[in-house]
């Protein structure tokens, strides 16, 4: 597993977030977007600080599947709660996410 699983199950994700965007006609939010990005981004330069651990309980198929799971499941109660805001911030967090994959190949 690696960089191209990752962007895989964010793929995924960031698919369920868009497809249920149009569903409910949510309106995208530039605030929550980039609150999202903001979150990833922190989790990226906290992670840094000891990536063989990190790597190690990410590359576990149930933490991968769990993960998944439960950004699903944010997906799905954000398009009932606040769909704009949720959905948002759950497509600007993936789309750093891939950013920050791409960025990672590129430096490799």
């Amino acid at each position: 597993m690696g960089v191209r699983t990752d962007g895989a199950l964010a793929v995924v994700v960031l698919t369920a977030a868009l497809v249920a965007f149009v569903l409910v006609g949510a309106t995208p939010s530039l605030p929550a977007f980039l609150l999202g990005a903001a979150a990833t981004l922190g989790f990226e330069l906290v992670a840094a600080r000891d990536p063989e651990t990190v790597r190690k309980y990410w590359e576990r198929r149930p933490v991968q599947f769990a993960a998944v799971v439960v950004a699903l499941v944010i997906v799905g109660v954000g398009t009932t709660v606040a769909p704009s805001s949720v959905l948002s911030a759950i497509s600007g967090a993936l789309v750093a996410y891939l950013a920050f994959l791409i960025v990672v190949v590129v430096g490799s």
